[in-house]
């Protein structure tokens, strides 16, 4: 969602020039004398091609034209990175540990129904996010995504947030013992997040996709572990400077749809506070998150509320989007430099 409302245009002058190198008709051949050839053999009549075909062929000329040639690797080099992979994950598991957890549960550990209901949760949050990212596949390999970019980006940003917030609210709002009405649009939720995600696949190589996506697990992960085995309620303090947090993100995000091109270093400025501060704003919530079920957990087991894990998996699958697009920028900005 945030990527598309911040570089609509981009997203649009790259899908035409794309679909120029697809639609274009083959020129005719010219031998390799210098007076051009009669017309000796006769034309093929050519049958129309259908505009579900064109953007097909858009896509995946799109794909193979973005994809960089990957040298073969090796026995040796693929394990090194993946023990260099599990260090860093190690290491900021323990780091974020020592720095945020200081002070542990008081209590004699979590009991058996905040890890059931915490597990549940997690359970629907990968759900949610399978269902994304099964969506996101099939609209970019159908060309879906292209179709509807290419009529008019701000009707269908638009569109898309009215009916993302929409399906949430009437998510949030349907009773968890109503399962059809409650896992639909449960579902109709995570396929309106799907239509914004789509265009990082067309946008970012395969091997970009996939590092973000394990440096988003490797970081929730971390900060859930956090969250879960820190002292009760320690860090829902943060909700109110999270919200203000947020705000700054979101300023900063609508910056080049106000600022001048010329404004090179404001525009520069708003780009690290969308990317790095969101990263941080985002990894907050989901501690903050975390808490708040644990909380909802003990609150349900006193039958003060309804156990409702749906509801607690949206906050979640929000944190996790929105990690994963600052991640899959950051790292096409580092492949940008190197080359």
């Amino acid at each position: 969602m945030a990527f598309t409302m911040r570089q609509p245009f981009r997203l649009t002058s790259a899908l035409g020039a794309v679909s120029k190198t697809a639609f274009k008709s083959n020129a005719p051949i010219r031998s390799f004398h210098s007076k051009p050839a009669t017309n000796f053999f006769t034309s093929r009549i050519s049958t129309p091609i259908s505009t579900l075909t064109k953007a097909r062929n858009a896509f995946k000329q799109s794909r193979t034209y973005m994809q960089q040639p990957v040298p073969p690797v090796t026995n040796g080099n693929l394990g090194q990175k993946l023990l260099v992979g599990g260090a860093m994950v190690g290491g900021t598991l323990f780091a974020v540990n020592l720095v945020f957890n200081r002070e542990t549960r008081e209590d004699g550990g979590m009991p058996a129904f905040e890890r059931v209901y915490l597990n549940d949760t997690f359970m629907h949050t990968g759900l949610g996010v399978g269902i994304i990212a099964i969506s996101a596949r099939a609209m970019f390999q159908s060309g879906f995504i292209y179709r509807l970019m290419a009529t008019n980006p701000w009707v269908v940003m638009i569109g898309g947030i009215g009916l993302s917030i929409g399906t949430m609210m009437g998510t949030r709002a349907t009773d968890p013992s109503n399962y059809v009405q409650k896992y639909g649009l449960w579902t109709a939720f995570n396929v309106t997040q799907a239509a914004f995600i789509a265009p990082l696949l067309f946008m970012a190589p395969p091997a970009i996709i996939g590092r973000a996506a394990l440096y988003t697990v490797a970081m929730m992960a971390s900060i859930s572990f956090v969250g879960a085995t820190a002292k009760q309620e320690k860090y829902l303090y943060l909700g109110g400077p999270l919200l203000a947090g947020v705000a700054i993100v979101a300023v900063s995000g609508f910056a080049p749809l106000i600022l001048p091109a010329t404004a090179v270093r404001t525009l520069a400025f708003t780009e690290n506070i969308w990317l790095y501060g969101g990263l941080a704003v985002f990894g907050g919530f989901t501690l903050y998150d975390v808490q708040k079920i644990l909380m909802h957990a003990r609150m349900a087991e006193q039958g003060l509320i309804q156990k409702d894990s749906v509801n607690e998996s949206i906050s979640l699958e929000l944190d996790f989007l929105n990690i994963f697009i600052r991640m899959v920028q950051i790292l096409m900005l580092q492949q940008n430099r190197r080359k």
